[in-house]
């Protein structure tokens, strides 16, 4: 074999090569768009038990319209029982709660990341995230109302003159663009709307209106002067929408029950 048949051979080796890697390395990139796109509409179409579980949520019954609540909850009536037996009995895999505690760290941010690592770095779009929500993150699930009404920026802190964790971001936002930093999938998805959308799931602590209501009896803010227990009735019905309210995170074990928990 002369040297001209061996170069003509290995040249057409090499192209050969070349291209099987490009369209291998075609293929993978297509594969990846896919399972991408399926992975961030699973949740939209209403597939997969995310979906099945945000649904399910969404038509579980929630009393909002207490006149008092004891300091103690000792009746299933006086929280949102079935939608707390759903999360629990969630039947997806994968699952994390969050123990959020201070409304001024990165509390939304470090969900919204996990969420996305979960859904397009590792395709599980079945991905639950839980925020179980006390502390002065516990402020961020009241409507703006009873933020004004009772001065919640005194207890919130200087960083939050009004809730700003409940705002929608202006404009639409496209569901499909998860590179786009702009997007719901970047910072401008740091807000809980947009994470319930997505299927995070935000947990009230009857325990921490108990505890808020006694700070704002102590600091004078009471312009109907109400009883502890009225006050904390009223808190409690102005929990912000697709909130799940609890009778307490800490000794609640089912809901840590096979689920990682993270601190924030």
């Amino acid at each position: 074999m002369n040297d001209m048949t061996s170069n003509l051979r290995a040249d057409r080796r090499h192209a050969l090569l070349g291209l099987m890697a490009a369209t291998a390395g075609a293929t993978i990139a297509t594969t990846s768009t896919a399972l991408a796109a399926r992975s961030s509409s699973s949740h939209a179409d209403g597939t997969g038990n995310l979906a099945v579980l945000t649904s399910q949520l969404a038509r579980s019954p929630r009393r909002r319209d207490f006149r008092t609540v004891p300091m103690v909850l000792d009746d299933p009536l006086m929280w949102d029982a079935q939608a707390l037996d759903l999360v629990i009995a969630y039947r997806g895999e994968r699952k994390q709660v969050w123990d959020n505690t201070a409304i001024d760290s990165p509390w939304l941010n470090l969900m919204r990341n996990s969420v996305n690592a979960q859904v397009f770095s590792f395709r599980h779009p079945d991905f639950l995230a839980v925020s179980a929500t006390h502390g002065s993150a516990h402020l961020a699930l009241y409507d703006q109302t009873i933020w004004d009404k009772y001065q919640l920026a005194k207890l919130a802190g200087p960083a939050f003159a009004f809730n700003t964790l409940i705002k929608t971001p202006d404009g639409a936002l496209d569901a499909s663009a998860h590179e786009d930093p702009k997007g719901l999938f970047g910072a401008a998805g740091n807000t809980i709307p947009i994470l319930q959308k997505r299927g995070v799931v935000f947990m009230a602590c009857h325990n921490a209106i108990w505890e808020q209501t006694g700070k704002l009896i102590e600091k004078g803010i009471n312009p109907d002067h109400l009883s502890h227990e009225q006050m904390a009735a009223e808190l409690t019905n102005h929990l912000i929408d697709g909130v799940v309210l609890t009778p307490g995170h800490r000794g609640n074990r089912s809901l840590n029950c096979n689920m990682p928990v993270s601190a924030t």
